[in-house]
């Protein structure tokens, strides 16, 4: 067994991965992406960590990826600056048909234990994946797998994903149709990919309608002493944190909204996990905050985004508040906030967003920003290679970033990760959990 959270090292069967092809030719051209994918804020990849109690066979793996590839063939592909130019304010997809990266190893480890220490990532899970030496973030191949066979027979699965090329719908989405190919070699894939990212190019000339709370041009100070709580935060220790949410204390977070209001599960653990983070860290009541949050905008814009289309879909919504507002009332607040921030985008308040991105010295304000990602209700903990379900999906690393995950098993369950400052742990933690069931008991004993 296990002496700590501490993985062994991963030993590879061979000195270099192989590099998986489409199994048929595809196209040679260039993909256009959109202003929504090759933003700075998503050059990053989408790194998901599946664990299964029977492993599938290696051989079979790299078939039906090559053959998956054949329809997602972009991501067999290598991104470039568009033209060919020295910076990398535009980015293209080189459709070439290079290859993914694939390795494979071993690790003595069984499910069992993994499962032990898997409630939160730690830094020595990064075993798990194949580091591509790369000079930079473009010259990283799109997609990168590492299968890890254990002990126990089971296997660990390990997926980097260019998020320029997909959003997390879209990895969802590309990953099912690889597993389709698997369990159902005989027929069609139940959605085709729809490569093209031109319905989502902007306008020309640029039309910026909307205020984009969002986005900024240049980090700043004004009378509202807008304080950088990005830069502390990366300056810090951080602990990765994780907080399983059942359905029914989503039922007790919804009750402490006063005065009542209808609201989603969503909105509900969005608004008390930003408060939460806020008390935590003891801002002065006199900033102002940010929370920004996924928004999957394929049915609001007008014509609606066609079915397939796997490329970033969706939008940041952002909504703002005094520190003061945000933790002396209670949840009511940031649940109102939220729903206004959703409501908002329209097509042609996302459409202005588009073209506000034209201007490539807008970036994503984060500096006074909690970001939430949604991964829970996309499906993701439902892939199977033909071996059952994962025991375990999540994310290979934490980070600053607040994550919505899916609970296996559990469908009305949502864990909620993200990493925060050392020094302030058990704060986040006692707001986050131990304060609720605190506040629960006193509502029950009439003391709120």
């Amino acid at each position: 067994m296990l002496r700590s959270e501490e993985l062994p090292d991963c030993f590879y069967y061979q000195n270099k991965p192989t590099l998986i092809t489409p199994n048929t030719s595809t196209p040679n051209h260039s993909l256009y992406l959109s202003n929504l994918d090759d933003q700075k804020f998503l050059r990053f990849s989408i790194k998901y960590l599946y664990l299964f109690e029977k492993a599938v066979a290696i051989d079979i793996l790299k078939y039906s990826l090559s053959k998956v590839l054949a329809d997602y063939y972009p991501l067999a592909g290598r991104l470039r600056p568009w033209g060919g130019a020295a910076d990398d304010d535009k980015l293209v997809v080189d459709c070439n048909g290079e290859g993914a990266v694939f390795a494979e190893g071993f690790m003595d480890i069984s499910c069992e234990e993994f499962l032990q220490i898997s409630r939160k990532p730690n830094s020595s899970w990064r075993k798990l994946l194949y580091r591509v030496e790369a000079h930079s973030f473009i010259e990283i191949p799109p997609l990168v797998v590492q299968v890890t066979n254990l002990r126990c027979g089971g296997m660990i699965l390990c997926t980097a994903i260019n998020h320029c090329i997909c959003d997390g719908i879209g990895t969802s989405q590309f990953l099912h149709a690889w597993a389709h190919v698997i369990t159902k070699p005989t027929l069609d894939l139940r959605i085709l990919p729809f490569h093209s990212r031109h319905v989502l190019k902007p306008r020309d000339p640029p039309q910026v309608t909307h205020t984009h709370l969002g986005y900024t041009k240049t980090t700043f100070k004004d009378n509202n002493i807008h304080v950088d709580i990005n830069q502390y935060l990366q300056s810090q220790p951080l602990v990765p944190t994780s907080f399983t949410f059942t359905s029914a204390h989503i039922l007790r977070l919804k009750r402490r909204c006063i005065p009542s209001l209808k609201c989603t599960t969503f909105e509900a653990l969005a608004s008390h996990t930003w408060r939460s983070w806020v008390r935590s860290l003891d801002l002065s009541t006199t900033f102002k905050v940010k929370l920004l949050f996924s928004v999957n905008v394929r049915k609001k814009l007008i014509p609606e985004i066609p079915q397939g289309y796997y490329g970033n879909g969706f939008v940041l919504a952002c909504t703002e508040t005094a520190v003061k507002d945000l933790v002396t009332s209670n949840l009511h607040h940031g649940i109102k906030l939220i729903q206004q921030a959703k409501s908002s985008l329209t097509d042609g308040h996302v459409r202005s967003m588009i073209d506000l991105l034209e201007d490539k010295n807008v970036k994503t304000d984060i500096c006074s920003s909690l970001v939430i990602s949604q991964w829970a209700k996309l499906g993701l903990e439902d892939l199977d290679f033909g071996q059952g379900k994962p025991l375990h999906m999540g994310p290979l690393t934490s980070d600053i970033y607040c994550l919505f995950l899916p609970v296996v098993g559990n469908f009305d369950a949502v864990k909620v990760q993200v990493s925060v400052p050392e020094c302030v742990v058990e704060k986040f933690e006692y707001y986050m959990m131990d304060g609720l069931d605190e506040e629960e008991n006193g509502e029950q004993n009439g003391f709120i």
